[in-house]
């Protein structure tokens, strides 16, 4: 098996130096990225070591902020103009004091609170800091996201409403038939699909099987056999496989992988001061709906850059649009889903297992970043840090 893994790697530099994402018929050829977006290829290790939901305490602690030892990517770096984060009027100290406390009970790393155009509260555990970064997990859906608003205005997606084997004609005839861009951008698209982080045969503990056995077809070829449920539209069932989707459609209509794109479109208007990494997957691009590393302060920026509308990179409204709750759940008013953004009451947000956030308050200018080593992968933190928002939202 090292020696399978091995290979594996060297298939991944393979495909990105020689790949073709292609490009989707009757758009514009793919922009030229901008320089020095590097492939990092980590040390040859046992695929045993690399089961990240089966490392313990100690291992999340170590390797949550050295992922780039661990897996291969893309290394992006930082903005040629970092955006400055402005210190601003410290939070109350009661406050202040209630966050360390909640950060030490929950495992957080690093949290940081922007209000009102300045950094009211940053602090640090578990040994990361300001210069350090940490894995996102599905906080990189988002990101994913936002680079489907960025290929939009670009004119390389036409429409949201666009059908998805469009852009993957690998799909044709199987249950994505009839389903759009839009769908899988809302997770609606109709399609079973188990995410069951527990389960070793739930289709997301899957996805590593397919990956051996297929390749750089592997999403594709996963996603193909799965039946549908429910019509289109109709029924919202929370699917990595489909942000992985989305960030085919990307990639193939723009000719870029999503590191690249991002470099353009989020990096570098952003003013991202850390850079940024990218897993890679078989075939040379990225894993739409996971496994980006960033520093605390550009979760931040993340944040400050949805809350401003995306300095013209994607379509006028689209934050607005993407963070609004295009599918209500029933079970807990106030909460819903968007394009590939939580939506809570009065705010939205990006989220990553072990806890992971970026949450966005737009009528308090509040942005509040994350990262964690939580005992298990989901839990009821989530809910903690939920009141503690509110706390830091309602404080002077």
């Amino acid at each position: 098996m090292k020696k399978q893994f091995g290979i594996l790697a060297a298939v991944s530099a393979l495909a990105l130096a020689g790949c073709s994402y292609g490009t989707a018929q009757g758009v514009e050829s793919a922009p030229a990225p901008l320089a020095a977006v590097e492939l990092v290829m980590p040390p040859e290790r046992d695929p045993s070591e690399l089961q990240i939901l089966f490392w313990n305490d100690e291992q999340r602690s170590e390797r949550f902020r050295d992922m780039e030892s661990w897996f291969a990517g893309h290394e992006v770096p930082a903005a040629s103009n970092p955006r400055p984060l402005a210190e601003g009027t410290p939070l109350p100290a009661e406050l202040a004091q209630e966050i360390r406390s909640l950060m030490l009970e929950t495992g957080a790393a690093g949290v940081m609170v922007w209000d009102d155009g300045g950094v009211r509260f940053e602090d640090y555990a578990l040994g990361f800091g300001p210069d350090q970064r940490w894995t996102s997990f599905s906080v990189a859906k988002s990101f994913t996201s936002t680079l489907l608003g960025a290929a939009v205005k670009d004119g390389f997606i036409a429409s949201l409403d666009d059908p998805v084997t469009k852009y993957v004609p690998g799909l044709a005839g199987s249950a994505y038939d009839g389903v759009s861009v839009r769908q899988i951008a809302t997770m609606t698209s109709g399609v079973a699909w188990n995410e069951d982080y527990t389960d070793p045969s739930s289709d997301v503990a899957q996805m590593a099987r397919f990956v051996l056995e297929y390749g750089p077809e592997a999403t594709v070829e996963q996603l193909k056999g799965l039946e549908r449920e429910a019509e289109p539209g109709e029924k919202w069932v929370y699917k990595t496989g489909e942000t992985n989707l989305i960030g085919l459609v990307i990639e193939n209509a723009v000719g870029l992988s999503l590191a690249e794109y991002a470099q353009e479109k989020i990096v570098e208007p952003a003013g991202f001061e850390g850079g940024l990494f990218w897993m890679t997957d078989m075939r040379g691009g990225n894993i739409g709906g996971c496994c980006l590393s960033l520093t605390l302060g550009d979760y931040t920026r993340m944040g400050i850059f949805a809350l401003e509308g995306g300095g013209g990179t994607v379509p006028q409204g689209w934050f607005a649009e993407a963070g609004d709750s295009l599918v209500d759940f029933e079970s807990r008013p106030g909460f819903g889903y968007g394009y590939q953004w939580w939506t809570y009451p009065g705010s939205y947000g990006a989220q990553g297992i072990f806890g992971q956030s970026i949450t966005i308050v737009p009528g308090d200018d509040l942005v509040v970043s994350i990262v964690s080593n939580w005992p298990t992968a989901t839990g009821a933190n989530r809910g903690k840090w939920f009141q503690m928002i509110g706390k830091i939202a309602a404080a002077d």
